[in-house]
């Protein structure tokens, strides 16, 4: 079977409320909430005293008693609640929602695996209607299955065993499932279920959610450097004029580097064990002593998919967790670099946004249209990066055989990957409103005839002129250089005549080396050689 969960959406707009009924034991009305001196009311000064201040709870309509009900006005946090629409696309894997639908899967599968072996006679080889009946749980898990769970976990205060006992209940209408259901759970302890679980959740929200995100990007970003590829700019180095380079270039080094990490995180195995309380299969051999329980172990971590880590105490140690999301924190830190880039392009006027009717820039000054959607993702991505770094640094630490910091910490993924994926819509619309302002970065460059110094003094060096860093120094540094001084000084120069109409042809504008095919080419094979006469490819 091939695992997959396009089909598990979640509908409407109170999304959250679904796992959190408004008749769970200990919810409050909305009115007690906040304490009855929550709010703050102020007094009118008196002429030497500050103001004084009382508080009281906010005043609601009869027709708001469920104000304070989970919702995505009420939620905590902005991604539940303002961004939904914008990263809903995880929920299903990432959420409380999506670790109980992987923790069922795993259960069936592992009771569908103890069937094939003939060494465990108590689990015979289940019939064609028995294997569909326990497939179709699976395909059909819903969220009034995940509730029907969390209601379960109320009594026995183990998430873990309230879906054994879920799976128990769901298949004892079929007698041949229910005769063997004790084995859902065989020899597992919680983390056995738990890691692949986790395993799964990244595995497909990477694939199904994150990746295409990632990609979308990167293809913009080269689609952006193709574009611009030939557009001179004036670059600046610690903040100053310097070589002159093209906009499309600067766009590439952002989509080879972004290509390049991308290509890494897609490399981190995910790994998955199966080995018991501590890691030793104590509990199979002891049942079964004659099966090869390692290699069994190995078989069922691979066929979900997943790596098979041997190597283990009662937790996968989550090293390939760290790996993962030290590789996301890079792949959004090279992205904020970008956003910043494109934030300053923007404030020297080298791009111009496209309006949209009826959108306001600011709420006073009328003629302004902000980049918003760079400054949004560049805050997303710090926020991502602060939690995906606590995880990558946090995980791979368990004390002895293990404790169970890394529990409640793992329920928080959904949280540094919707972040990230925020932020990559964020730059996507940005650039979408981008336009190239050609004039200005025209204009820019005619302001800096300077920049030539780097090849006057260079071309000057080949043909053995004494000092010329030192001439051409003398020439720029605090005076005002044009086209006519760069032009005079290079008619007074001992040069080949070759050498010299080369120099008296430059300008800043064409000025830009191998820019224009280095943007061009983002993206081909490594075979491929770059010139200033063209691109060719070596055997």
């Amino acid at each position: 079977m091939v695992i997959g969960t396009s089909s598990r959406v979640f509908n409407g707009s109170s999304h959250l409320s679904s796992l959190a009924p408004s008749t769970s034991p200990g919810h409050r009305k909305p009115s007690s909430i906040f304490p009855s001196n929550a709010f703050l009311r102020f007094s009118s000064p008196s002429p030497r005293r500050y103001c004084s201040c009382s508080i009281s709870a906010p005043k609601m309509r009869k027709d708001d008693a469920r104000v304070f009900e989970l919702s995505n006005l009420t939620a905590l946090s902005p991604l539940d609640g303002r961004y939904w629409s914008k990263v809903k696309d995880l929920s299903p894997y990432m959420s409380e929602y999506g670790l109980i639908y992987y923790r069922v899967l795993v259960e069936i599968k592992w009771l569908l695996k103890l069937s094939q072996i003939p060494e465990i006679s108590e689990v015979p080889e289940f019939s064609q209607d028995a294997k569909s009946f326990l497939e179709a749980v699976i395909d059909g898990f819903s969220v009034d299955d995940a509730m029907q769970v969390k209601n379960i976990e109320r009594t026995t205060n183990h998430d873990v065993k309230a879906v054994e006992y879920f799976l128990k209940e769901k298949c004892g209408s079929h007698p041949e499932i229910a005769k063997v259901s004790e084995f859902f759970h065989f020899a597992c302890t919680s983390e056995d279920i738990n890691n692949l679980a986790h395993g799964l959740m990244l595995k497909e929200a990477l694939s199904g959610v994150i990746y295409p995100a990632m990609d979308e990007l990167i293809k913009e970003i080269s689609s952006m450097a193709e574009r611009y590829a030939s557009i001179p700019m004036l670059s600046r180095t610690h903040g100053q004029p310097a070589s002159p380079t093209t906009l499309g270039k600067e766009m590439a080094v952002f989509a080879a580097r972004l290509s390049d990490q991308r290509q890494e995180i897609s490399q981190v195995k995910i790994k998955g064990k199966f080995a018991g309380a501590v890691g030793n299969y104590n509990a199979h051999i002891s049942a079964y002593p004659d099966i090869d329980w390692p290699q069994i172990s190995k078989e069922f971590v691979e066929s979900l998919g997943l790596f098979f880590n041997p190597y283990v105490t009662q937790i996968e140690p989550h090293d390939y967790m760290a790996r993962l999301f030290y590789g996301i924190t890079l792949f959004n830190t090279i992205l904020i670099g970008f956003d910043r880039d494109i934030w300053g392009y923007i404030s020297n006027v080298y791009f111009k946004q496209i309006t949209k009717a009826g959108e306001i820039g600011s709420s006073t000054m009328p003629h302004k249209v902000n980049p918003i959607d760079f400054e949004n993702s560049e805050g997303n991505l710090g926020k991502a990066n602060g939690n995906l770094s606590h995880l990558s640094e946090k995980l791979p630490i368990s004390r002895f055989q293990r404790d169970l910091t890394d529990s409640t910490v793992l329920r928080n993924m959904g949280e540094g990957l919707g972040h990230s994926l925020l932020a990559y819509k964020s730059t996507l619309q940005g650039i979408g409103k981008l336009q190239v302002n050609e004039a200005r970065l025209a204009k820019d460059l005619d302001q800096w005839w300077e920049v030539l110094a780097e090849p006057i003094q260079t071309v000057m060096r080949r043909y053995g002129v004494p000092e010329p860093y030192e001439k051409l120094k003398e020439l720029t540094r605090g005076r005002d250089v044009t086209k006519d001084s760069i032009r005079e000084f290079i008619e007074g120069l001992e040069l080949p005549e070759e050498a010299k109409s080369y120099l008296l042809e430059l300008t800043p504008h064409n000025y830009i080396g191998a820019a224009a095919e280095l943007a061009r080419t983002v993206g081909l094979p490594d075979n491929v050689v770059i010139g200033v006469r063209g691109i060719r490819a070596t055997q």
